[in-house]
């Protein structure tokens, strides 16, 4: 019998040359994977260069329609080049399989500093290097006089002020590792210095002793709203205090009302009454809850569904519409942001404004800063020369008052004595009746 060419004249492919297969032996040991294992390695190659199988990705993965291209990424492709070689190509191609990280590796090394390596050598009395690379007896190191390391005062140089005074704090027993708090300077600019009210301040026109006619009406008209004003508060404080004590002269009608309370009459009603009785006498019977049907349930979970689907769409029609809309939303948030930096500008302006004429009328703590009393005279009481002229104001309490507007001093209110409660004792002594 003829053997089978392993080659064609006609120029086709070799045939593989294979040993007979009759038994199980000589099929496991003559078989040919060379076909699988080459299908498997080009299955290999594409995960190494893609990442995965080309067969298991979609067509949106693998195509794209491009009806423009990109002048960007084409210029930033690498130009073809011959002097380009092979082991380059191969190394600046990178796998998209992750590389292996179970491989262990040794920790790196920590750098000792210069300092460092010296003590550790000193305290292990290994020999080093001294200057001129000459190496050192550890036993004779430090015995000359010159100064082997940094000394205190050089480390700690530019700290601190050496012709500053030490000011040794004193701490009472037991808060000795309790360290004083340290108050910070606020950034903000404090009111004293925003003030420029002047320490006496002018009288006004109207408080002359010869004053123009409209100037004298105007400080009158002043005095009359401040005094107005002070009496509507002790009248209103009065009408307070007259609600609060009336109560307390009620007697309680009945036995069991406390005396203060006050408690209406009610109005009797007959028919209310009877119809509670007959209410009382009745049973109240409960309602029975009944069960949904099933096409009940169905009905309202199709009701549920449906306004959930509105409302979503809403929520998508308003989503829609606010991205068409925004530029404009941007330059609508940009000119708030602009008024309200404005407007902040125009407050912290006023308010410098206002305490530049001092605190009067705010409160500082417990009390209000007072405001400067104003002194007027009538009429009648004007004076037209000197002579006749009627002192008037109180020079420490406008000082005083001229301290707490401009800050210098907390604004207090006058503390009168207290009345002594014990009436004194009178003793009679006899030294009166001894006389020579």
């Amino acid at each position: 019998m003829a053997s089978k060419p392993t080659r064609s004249a006609l120029g086709a492919p070799s045939q593989l040359t294979q040993a007979s297969r009759k038994g199980k032996r000589a099929w496991r040991k003559n078989i040919d994977m060379q076909g699988v294992e080459d299908a498997m390695e080009s299955l290999r190659a594409e995960e190494r260069v893609v990442g995965s199988v080309l067969q298991k990705q979609s067509d949106d993965q693998l195509f794209v329609v491009d009806t423009r291209g990109d002048e960007q990424l084409r210029r930033s492709l690498p130009k073809y080049s011959k002097a380009q070689l092979t082991s380059t190509k191969i190394i600046s191609s990178r796998s998209a399989v992750p590389a292996v990280t179970s491989r262990t590796r040794a920790p790196k090394k920590s750098k000792l500093t210069p300092a460092e390596k010296s003590r550790l050598l000193r305290l292990a009395h290994r020999p080093r290097k001294g200057p001129f690379n000459a190496v050192m007896d550890p036993t004779e190191f430090g015995a000359g006089s010159a100064p082997v390391e940094l000394s205190h005062a050089v480390r700690e140089s530019g700290t601190r002020d050496l012709w500053m005074p030490t000011v040794e704090e004193s701490l009472p027993d037991g808060l000795e590792n309790v360290k004083p708090v340290v108050v910070k300077k606020p950034a903000t600019d404090h009111p004293r210095d925003i003030i420029d009210a002047p320490a006496v301040s002018l009288p006004p026109e109207g408080a002359s002793y010869n004053p123009p006619v409209q100037a004298h009406n105007d400080l009158v008209l002043e005095a009359y709203a401040v005094e107005k004003r002070k009496q509507e508060e002790l009248h209103n404080l009065a009408s307070y205090r007259e609600k609060i004590e009336l109560p307390k002269g009620n007697v309680g009608s009945a036995e069991d009302v406390p005396a203060g309370m006050t408690v209406d009459d009610g109005v009797a009603d007959d028919e209310g009454e009877d119809e509670g009785d007959l209410k009382g006498d009745a049973v109240v019977q409960r309602r029975k809850t009944v069960k949904k049907t099933k096409q009940q349930r169905a009905r309202m979970m199709k009701l549920r569904a449906e306004k959930q689907a509105l409302a979503e769409k809403a929520l998508r029609k308003r989503l829609l519409h606010g991205i068409n809309s925004a530029k404009s939303l941007r330059s609508q948030i940009d000119k708030t942001a602009k008024a309200q930096a404005e407007a902040r500008l125009a407050r912290q302006l006023a308010t410098r404004l206002r305490l530049s004429k001092g605190l009067a009328g705010r409160k500082l703590g417990k009390h209000v800063v007072p405001a400067s009393r104003v002194d007027v005279q009538t009429g009648e009481e004007l004076s037209e020369n000197l002579r006749s002229l009627k002192p008037e104001g109180n020079l420490f309490r406008d000082r005083f008052v001229s301290l707490q507007q401009r800050g210098l001093v907390e604004p207090r209110v006058p503390v009168l004595p207290s009345k002594r409660r014990a009436k004194p004792i009178m003793y009679e002594k006899h030294p009166y009746k001894r006389f020579q």
